[in-house]
């Protein structure tokens, strides 16, 4: 398995120790935030990390800022104008025109035009001084429930304020550090409403088009702050997100609350999706794990596709879903994910993205750049 196909999740995002990522790199990074993506007529042919389509519109986002754009299924594609050069690892449309993507160095930007030009709405540094006063109004919450309760039980809660100091010197020590972490994915829901997640249980919302964020973690279980990899909607309105050590969150009220669900896989999970049937949720990750749930995440079954390739992504198109993942992965149903056939593509390239085109036809992005096939992997003109 290619490393730098798990996910795009740690890639050349520094997730590891931050003694790694001394000042040089983190110069490095904040210069990537301001220097502004260089025309290239290799962007297609170059890593691309997710893609998404509305209407004819098909818009892939990668490496180095690239993002393109086709509207006629993939076959020609335009770069666009981005004005940062941080590798970008999700892409989402929230209305025909409105597009968020999300990348290294806890970039968010946005684009009004379906995706020709674009502008940078929030960027790490932003984030974690938002996170920062989020928690720092967390322990104030908390030393006041120490003031006010019980002598009995203040010795927990007293555990429990130390936890929250401790992460809050964590993040201030990441901020000295410089914008390193980075998102993973994003979720629109219309030209307002919004999410972005990301490395170490980074999750903001936006209710104004990202004019402003919020820090949403605080919403969630996730004490580890274990990577959120992956958000999605599911047929009857539900929202999931899918990470690192199985962690699954759903919500039920557009996201102002989130339950963790109990997962019977304890790796990484990299994908979620839903199969266009009333809560159902597909989620997939490692060793070609792929997870199905008939009632929004409160129970699973492992669904045996035959696969032990990772699986980074899917797509849905009426009972059709298509799943891609390394080593040249396709995984196809034609039954809303009752069963799968498993396909490969000839160069066994790591596919990150997927969107499903006329006639069973594919557009698969990944390792190098997009690519039109039919509906067994095999290359179309």
């Amino acid at each position: 398995m290619a490393t730098s196909f798990v996910r795009k999740t740690l890639g050349a995002a520094c997730l590891g120790l931050s003694m790694v990522c001394a000042s040089p790199m983190a110069m490095a990074l904040g210069d990537l935030l301001e220097t502004p993506a260089r025309p290239s007529d290799l962007a297609p042919e170059s890593l691309l990390n997710d893609v998404a389509s509305s209407g004819d519109r098909i818009v892939a986002a990668g490496e180095r800022g690239h993002i393109i754009y086709s509207d006629d299924q993939g076959r020609t594609w335009n770069q666009a104008k981005v004005p940062v050069s941080v590798t970008l690892t999700g892409v989402d449309f929230g209305a025909k025109t409105d597009l968020w993507a999300v990348g290294h160095s806890g970039a968010v930007l946005h684009s009004g035009d379906s995706g020709a030009t674009w502008e940078l709405q929030l960027d790490g540094i932003r984030a974690a001084k938002l996170a920062i006063a989020s928690q720092e109004d967390e322990i104030a919450q908390m030393e006041q429930r120490i003031e006010e309760a019980p002598e009995a039980d203040k010795a927990d809660l007293e555990w429990a304020l130390d936890d929250l100091n401790f992460r809050l010197e964590n993040m201030q020590s990441d901020l000295d550090i410089g914008p390193v972490n980075p998102f993973l994915d994003v979720w629109f829901e219309n030209a307002n409403h919004g999410f972005v997640v990301g490395a170490y249980g980074m999750i903001y919302r936006t209710v104004d088009g990202g004019k402003s964020w919020q820090d949403w973690a605080p919403k969630l279980e996730n004490p580890q702050g274990y990577h959120l990899n992956a958000i999605s909607s599911v047929a009857g309105g539900a929202l999931v997100i899918v990470g690192e050590a199985g962690q699954i969150f759903v919500s039920v009220d557009n996201g102002e609350s989130w339950e963790k669900r109990e997962s019977p896989y304890p790796g990484s999970l990299f994908g979620v999706m839903g199969t266009g049937r009333v809560n159902e949720i597909l989620a997939f990750g490692l060793r070609g794990t792929l997870m199905f749930s008939s009632d929004l995440g409160k129970s699973w079954s492992i669904v045996n596709t035959g696969s032990s390739a990772t699986l980074n992504d899917g797509a849905a198109d009426g009972d059709r879903i298509v799943l891609v993942g390394n080593e040249g992965t396709v995984l196809t149903s034609g039954n809303s994910g009752d069963t799968f056939r498993e396909s490969l593509l000839e160069d066994r390239e790591g596919l990150m993205g997927v969107v499903p085109l006329a006639d069973t036809n594919l557009l698969l992005v990944g390792e190098h750049g997009a690519k039109r096939t039919d509906a067994d992997g095999k290359k179309l003109q």
